[in-house]
C-alpha cells in the first residue's frame, strides 16, 4: 500500500519554477491566423482547427481525422478534419442545464473508435435526479435559466447530473442516449458533473464537482426546502447544523459517513465498466460495505474539472479547482494498490487547513485532522498571485486549473515525453510539467508552453502526437504543432470593412504576415474573387470593389523563399450590410447589488430590412470576474427571441462586473452586437481581532488582522475565526463575533461600512480541545462543543450513541445491573437483575423488541 503523504507541508517545499532544459529552447511569438498572441517555444505553431463554435468545452479526436466538440449548450458537433464545417452530431440540449458554470462538460470517444461507435458524454440535468428534463429551461433551449426565487446562488436550483453513451453511424447519433449513471444532486450553478475519461486500464473514469456554493461555506444549511438533496444526518426539509452536518461541500467526504448514511458520488472519481457504468470488480471499495461507494476510487475534492491518464501507468491524475486561494493538480495511484485517496476538500485545501470550514467545527473536519496522514498532499499546488514560471507575463489574479494532457511522445523535442500539459481558463495559459529523473512529471520543473491562449478548458493530445485544446470564449479549436527550424510563414490578413451596400469597394492588406525563419523573404498572391484561385493580385495591400451581390471568401497565401506557405481567409459580404444595435436598458449608470431586478432592452435596424423583430435578437448576460486585476469571464444565462426582459442580479466575490450583451442578425446571416457594462454597489468590510495580529478568513483567505475587504451590497460572505492560534508566543481561543455569529458564519454585506471584531481568550499551559488528553480530562478531540462522545469540557459522554463497540460471546449471560436495590423500567429497558455485577461484563439486557447484547457494566 502507498504511503500517504500529509498536507501539512512547507509552502517552500514545492520550490520554484526553473529554467527549462535546452533542448525545449528560446521563444517567439506566432501571429497565426485566429491564434494571434499567442507566444510558444521556437519551432512550435499554433493554428485554428475549427471555429464559429459557441461555447465550445471539451474536444475529442478520432484516430481517422474527425473532431467532435461538445458546446456547452448540448450540441456535440463533428468536422470531418481541421478547418471543415462543423455539424450536429446530436443535441441533447432539452436534457442539459446550461446556466452559469453548468452545462455539458466532459467528452470521450471509446478508445477503439470507430470500431466500437461509443461517444460519452457527462453534463448537468435540467432537472432533479430521476425528474423529467426540462424543469427549468425549455425544451430545445440553448440557454436555461434559474429564476429568483429560489435565487441561483442562494437556495439555489436543484438538479442531477448525468453520464450518458452515445452511439455514432457516421457522423450522426443513431438510437437514444443511454444513460449510465444519473445521480450527483446539486444546488448551486457549479461544480457540477465534470470529466470523463478512458484509463489505459480500459476503465472509464468520471469526476464531479461537490455541487456546492461558491461563495460561502456550506455544509447543507440553504435550500428550498431546506437540505433538498437530503445529506445526513437530518432530511429534505430539516436543517444542517454545525458540527454534525454532512451536507453541502461535505459530500465530498461522504466515503466517511457513519454506517447507514450512504455514501454519495460528489467531490469523488469513479472508475467504471464502460459498457454498464458499474463499478469494476476489482475497486478498492467493492465489498467494503459501504453503501454507494462501489464506484469511487478517490474523494475530498471540490471541482476536479480535468483529469488524464498518465501513459504508462495506471495512474490517474486530477485538475481540482479550488475556491478563491488554492487551485491543485493531485495524483490517484493504481487500483491495485488498494488506496482510495482522499485529497481532504473541504477540511484541506492546497498545502494546510481550509481555515473557513476548520472554523465551522465541523466533526467531519474535525475527525479528519486527527488522522491528518490519512489525507493525500497535491502533486502542485498554487494560489491566487503565484506565478507558475518566474517572469511570465500569464496573469496571477485569479486561478482556474481546467486542463490536463500528457505527452506520450511524438514530434515534440524529446524534452516533452511525459510530460504534463496544464492551462489554467482565468489565466489564459498553458504550461508544461517536464518529467524528472524518475520520468514522472516533476512540480519544480515548470515551463510556459502556451501563453496568451485564450479560456482554454480542455487538453487533447492527438492521433499525430500534436496538443489540441479549446478555447471557450473564442469559439475555436486550436491545434499546436512543432515544424523545427524551417517554418512556413504565418499569413495574416485584415481588410477595412467586410461588408456593405454595393458597390463595395474594399482595402485588403497583409501587411502583419511574417516568417519565423530570419532572412526569408514574403511573396503574396490573393484570391480576391472567391474563385479559389490565387490570381487577383500579388500586392501587400491590394484594392477591390465588388459590384454583385455575394459572400466572398477572400484569401491569402503568403510563400516564403523556402517555397513554405500558409494561407489566412476573410469572409466579405458585398451587398448587404450589418444591423445596427441599440442597448436602450438599462443605462450604464445602474448600480446593482444582489438581487436587484435588471431590466434589459434593445432595438435593432438593417439597412435593406428595417427594423428587425425579437426573434432577430439574442441577449447574454455575462460575469466578468477580476480578482487582482486580472479580469475572466463567467457566462450567466442568455435570452433569444425577445426585445426586453429582466434578470435578478447574481451574488459574486468583488471585484466583479457585469455585462448586457445584445446580437443581431439579419436575413443574410450578417450580426452585429453591442454591451452594455454595469457596475456594483459595494461597500467595505474592516476587521479586526482582539488581540490584534490574529487571522480571521473572509471566504477561503486567511489574513493577519486588521484589515479590509471590499464586497457587492447583499452578496453572501463567510467569515471566519480560525483556533486555536498562537501569538507572540501565546496561545488563543475563539471568543465571540461582534455581531454574536458563531466562529464561522455567514454575513450579508450590508449597505454601509461595518466592522466586524472577533475576540479571542488566552490560554496557558494545557486546555482542553488542545487534542491532548491531559490531567483532569477524560478525552481531547479538539472539540469544542456536545453531542460527539467527547465534551466541551473533555468530559466523555455515556449516552446511548457514545457506548463501547460490543464484544460478541458465545452464550450471552443476562447483564446484571444493581440501582438502589430497585427494579426499574428506564427508558424502556427492562431491568433484569438488581444485584451486583462485575465491573467490565458485558451481556444482555431485555428491551421493548427483544434481549440486546452489548452493553458494559461499570459497576459500582
Amino acid at each position: 500500500m502507498r504511503n500517504q503523504q500529509r498536507r501539512f507541508v512547507s509552502r517552500q517545499s514545492w520550490g520554484g519554477a526553473v529554467a527549462i532544459v535546452a533542448a525545449v529552447g528560446a521563444w517567439t511569438t506566432l501571429f497565426a491566423s485566429g491564434a494571434a498572441g499567442v507566444s510558444l517555444p521556437a519551432g512550435f505553431r499554433d493554428s485554428v482547427v475549427a471555429s464559429g463554435l459557441t461555447a465550445p468545452v471539451a474536444v475529442a479526436l478520432s484516430p481517422d481525422g474527425r473532431i467532435f466538440v461538445a458546446e456547452k449548450s448540448g450540441l456535440i458537433k463533428v468536422l470531418v478534419g481541421p478547418g471543415a464545417t462543423p455539424t450536429v452530431f446530436a443535441d441533447l440540449r432539452t436534457n442539459v442545464h446550461n446556466y452559469w458554470d453548468r452545462g455539458v462538460a466532459g467528452l470521450v470517444l471509446h478508445p477503439d473508435f470507430p470500431r466500437t461507435p461509443y461517444l460519452y458524454v457527462t453534463y448537468t440535468l435540467d432537472a432533479p435526479i430521476g425528474g423529467t428534463p426540462p424543469v427549468w429551461g425549455t425544451a430545445g433551449g440553448t440557454s436555461d435559466n434559474c429564476p429568483t426565487p429560489p435565487g441561483p446562488t442562494t437556495n439555489g436550483c436543484v438538479v442531477g447530473g448525468r453520464l450518458s453513451r452515445l452511439q455514432a453511424s457516421g457522423d450522426t447519433m443513431v438510437g437514444a442516449e443511454q444513460v449510465l449513471i444519473e445521480s450527483w444532486c446539486q444546488q448551486f450553478p457549479s461544480h457540477s458533473v465534470d470529466s470523463v475519461i478512458f484509463g489505459n486500464d480500459g476503465a472509464l473514469y468520471v469526476s464531479a464537482g461537490d455541487g456546492a456554493s461558491f461563495n460561502t461555506v456550506d455544509y447543507g444549511q440553504f435550500g428550498t426546502p431546506l437540505n433538498p438533496c437530503g445529506d445526513p444526518p437530518v432530511g429534505i426539509g430539516s436543517a444542517q447544523t454545525s458540527p454534525t452536518a454532512k451536507g453541502g461541500a461535505l459530500r465530498s467526504q461522504s466515503v466517511r459517513r457513519a454506517p447507514g448514511e450512504p455514501a454519495v458520488l460528489n467531490g469523488a472519481v469513479l472508475r467504471l465498466d464502460p459498457l454498464t457504468g458499474q463499478p469494476l470488480p476489482d475497486n478498492p471499495l467493492v465489498g467494503s460495505g459501504i453503501t454507494g461507494a462501489d464506484r469511487i476510487i478517490a474523494y475530498g475534492l471540490r471541482n476536479p474539472f480535468r483529469m488524464a491518464a498518465r501513459p504508462g501507468t495506471d495512474e490517474i491524475w486530477v485538475g481540482d479547482v479550488g475556491w478563491t486561494a488554492w487551485d491543485e493538480i493531485n495524483r490517484i495511484g493504481a487500483t491495485a494498490d488498494g488506496v482510495v485517496e482522499n485529497f481532504g476538500w473541504p477540511c484541506y485545501e492546497g498545502l494546510g487547513v481550509q481555515p473557513s470550514y476548520q472554523a465551522a467545527r465541523l466533526d467531519a473536519c474535525r475527525n479528519l485532522y486527527q488522522s491528518a496522514a490519512t489525507v493525500t498532499a497535491p502533486v502542485y499546488a498554487y494560489t491566487r498571485g503565484q506565478t507558475i514560471v518566474a517572469g511570465e507575463t500569464c496573469g496571477t489574479g485569479g486561478n482556474t486549473i481546467s486542463g490536463l494532457a500528457f505527452y506520450p511522445g511524438g514530434a515534440y523535442p524529446a524534452a516533452y515525453n511525459g510530460a504534463l500539459f496544464f492551462s489554467d481558463y482565468s489565466r489564459d495559459c498553458i504550461w508544461a510539467m517536464l518529467p524528472g529523473a524518475d520520468g514522472a512529471p516533476d512540480p519544480t520543473q515548470r515551463a510556459n508552453f502556451a501563453v496568451g491562449a485564450e479560456s482554454p478548458v480542455d487538453l487533447k493530445i492527438g492521433p499525430g502526437g500534436d496538443l489540441y485544446y479549446v478555447e471557450l470564449a473564442t469559439g475555436e479549436v486550436h491545434r499546436v504543432q512543432y515544424l523545427g527550424n524551417s517554418q512556413p510563414p504565418v499569413a495574416v490578413a485584415h481588410s477595412d470593412v467586410s461588408n456593405g451596400p454595393l458597390p463595395l469597394t474594399v482595402l485588403f492588406d497583409g501587411v502583419a504576415s511574417y516568417d519565423p525563419d530570419p532572412g526569408d523573404s514574403l511573396a503574396y498572391a490573393w484570391d480576391l474573387n472567391g474563385d479559389g484561385q490565387f490570381d487577383d493580385s500579388t500586392a501587400v495591400a491590394p484594392q477591390f470593389t465588388y459590384t454583385q451581390a455575394a459572400t466572398v471568401n477572400v484569401r491569402l497565401r503568403v510563400t516564403d523563399s523556402q517555397g513554405l506557405f500558409s494561407t489566412a481567409t476573410l469572409v466579405i459580404t458585398a451587398g448587404n450590410a450589418a444591423p445596427s444595435v441599440s442597448i436602450t436598458a438599462p443605462l450604464p449608470a445602474l448600480q446593482w447589488q444582489v438581487g436587484t431586478l435588471v431590466s434589459f432592452s434593445g432595438t435593432a435596424t438593417d439597412p435593406e430590412e428595417g427594423t428587425l423583430p425579437p426573434a432577430d435578437l439574442s441577449w447574454s448576460i455575462i460575469m466578468h470576474h477580476c480578482p487582482q486585476n486580472t479580469c475572466h469571464l463567467h457566462p450567466v444565462q442568455g435570452y433569444s427571441g425577445i426585445a426586453a426582459g429582466s434578470f435578478s442580479a447574481p451574488d459574486h466575490e468583488y471585484p466583479a462586473y457585469l455585462e448586457i450583451r445584445l446580437t443581431a442578425t439579419d436575413s443574410g446571416g450578417l450580426a452585429s452586437s453591442t454591451s452594455v457594462f454595469i457596475y456594483p454597489r459595494t461597500v467595505t468590510l474592516s476587521f479586526e481581532s482582539l488581540p490584534s495580529g490574529l487571522e480571521l478568513a473572509s471566504g477561503s483567505d486567511g489574513l493577519a488582522t486588521p484589515f479590509q475587504q471590499v464586497a457587492i451590497v447583499g452578496s453572501a460572505n463567510t467569515i471566519s475565526a480560525p483556533a486555536p492560534q498562537t501569538l507572540a508566543g501565546g496561545t488563543y481561543l475563539f471568543s465571540s463575533w461582534s455581531d454574536g455569529g458563531a466562529a464561522s458564519h455567514t454575513i450579508f454585506a450590508p449597505a454601509n461600512p461595518t466592522t466586524l471584531r472577533a475576540a479571542f481568550v488566552p490560554i496557558s499551559g494545557p486546555y482542553c480541545s488542545d487534542g491532548n488528553v491531559d490531567a483532569g480530562e477524560q478525552c481531547d478531540d479538539r472539540g469544542t462543543v456536545d453531542g460527539d462522545c467527547c465534551s466541551a469540557t473533555c468530559q466523555l459522554e455515556l449516552t446511548p450513541q457514545c457506548l463501547p463497540t460490543p464484544t460478541p460471546t458465545s452464550t450471552p449471560a443476562p447483564l446484571r445491573l444493581y440501582m438502589q436495590s430497585v427494579a426499574a423500567d428506564i427508558a424502556g429497558y427492562s431491568i433484569l437483575d438488581t444485584s451486583p455485577g462485575t465491573a467490565g461484563a458485558t451481556g444482555a439486557i431485555n428491551t421493548r423488541n427483544g434481549p440486546t447484547a452489548g452493553l458494559q457494566y461499570a459497576g459500582k
